[in-house]
């Protein structure tokens, strides 16, 4: 039997990252009186968040919009508790 490679994802969520969602209030500055939304998910690691840090940073210096808030939903996809060695998968023909 040879080893499969392992997923790049499923490491990095054994690191820390998870999946992470930020909703964008912002404004535009042709209608300062309507709040707009953008959603967006995405891998990052709490509590810091540097990706979502990032996209922020790169919105106040290249966008127009001025954001009103962020709001975060942050959900670890594995746990210590969940993960389990397991000595003998068997085999399925």
């Amino acid at each position: 039997m040879t080893a499969r490679p392992v997923d790049a994802s499923f490491l990095r969520m054994l690191e820390g990252h998870s999946l992470t969602s930020a909703e964008v209030l912002y404004r535009m500055p042709d209608h300062p009186t309507l709040l707009q939304t953008f959603f967006w998910q995405f891998e990052d690691m709490a509590p810091d968040y540097p990706r979502l840090k990032r996209f922020l940073d790169h919105w106040e210096r290249e966008i127009e919009a001025m954001i009103h808030s962020v709001r975060v939903m942050h959900r670890g996809l594995i746990a210590p508790k969940e993960i389990r060695l397991v000595r003998d998968g068997g085999e399925l023909h």
